[in-house]
């Protein structure tokens, strides 16, 4: 059980994570701050939080246990302007899809409170945005990666597995390079493939026509690319050396599909679509468990 949770950030990711705190009786009280006031307003009417903070810093007052749900890019300044009331004891975790620029971070701007950092992905989400979205039942049955640093308090990690255990995620701990190089594999080349789509089609002159003829299969390749566009635009740049060589592991593929269409080589296209099928096969069955 915490005291307080100290909530920087009241969207999607931090308000489901207060609302499955809250409803697993591990919180008594949320204090919450963003950057819009409208947000946090929007939140304590909703029951999120029990309290509005007017800055990040106070949000933090007397907390035991902060979250910090932002975008990446504004991870750094986050920090900064939360270090002066942090103390040894408290648990400080963040939601971001990458680890190695925030783990940097960190350590820049925390210091000697570098110790209190559990770095945390939960491996969840929604195509909308916002408080009004926010889900207890978010990270329930879901994976969530702990990156700890050679800093990390090993009493707060522990706590930090237990709190999201209790939460019903499966915790999986790697180390930030490990994180950033598989999920660059796994789920920031797929978003930036889907939002490419969009773009190759809608940028044809026949693209409207050819999008209102799209079936089932197109919706589903396509979901990830109503993602929020500025929360992706932090991901691709703040990971982007990893995601960068994806996307040439694609572009490989891609030649070797294109090529054998090419040369109307049915034998090696019909190799490359089984080895692709295979693998998705496999893949389905093994994480069953997950879904």
């Amino acid at each position: 059980m915490f005291e307080q949770l100290g909530l920087i950030g009241c969207g999607l990711m931090g308000g489901s994570f207060a609302l499955a705190m809250k409803r697993a009786g591990l919180v008594k009280r949320v204090v919450g701050y963003s950057k819009s006031p409208s947000t946090t307003e929007r939140a304590r009417q909703m029951g999120v939080i029990d309290v509005e903070a007017p800055s990040a810093l106070l949000a933090i007052s007397g907390a035991d246990i902060v979250l910090v749900a932002v975008p990446v890019a504004a991870t750094e300044a986050t920090f900064k302007s939360i270090k002066h009331l942090l103390h040894h004891d408290v648990l400080l975790m963040d939601v971001g899809s990458t680890k190695e620029e925030v783990v940097q971070a960190a350590q820049r701007s925390l210091r000697q409170f570098a110790n209190c950092f559990v770095p945390a992905h939960p491996i969840a989400g929604k195509e909308k945005a916002g408080v009004e979205h926010a889900d207890a039942n978010l990270y329930h049955n879901r994976q969530v990666i702990l990156t700890p640093t050679a800093v990390t308090s090993p009493a707060l990690l522990q706590k930090a597995q237990a709190l999201w255990h209790a939460l019903g995620s499966k915790v999986i701990q790697m180390t930030p390079e490990q994180h950033d190089a598989t999920f660059a594999a796994v789920s920031h080349l797929p978003h930036l493939l889907a939002f490419a789509a969009m773009n190759a089609i809608s940028n044809q002159n026949q693209g409207a026509d050819f999008l209102s003829m799209a079936g089932p299969g197109f919706r589903d390749f396509t979901r990830i690319a109503a993602s929020d566009p500025s929360v992706w635009r932090d991901i691709f740049l703040s990971n982007r050396t990893e995601l960068l060589a994806q996307s040439q592991a694609f572009q490989h593929a891609l030649q070797a599909l294109e090529t054998a269409i090419t040369s109307g080589d049915g034998q090696a296209l019909a190799k490359l679509l089984e080895q692709a099928s295979t693998t998705r096969t496999h893949w389905t069955l093994s994480s069953k468990h997950l879904n």
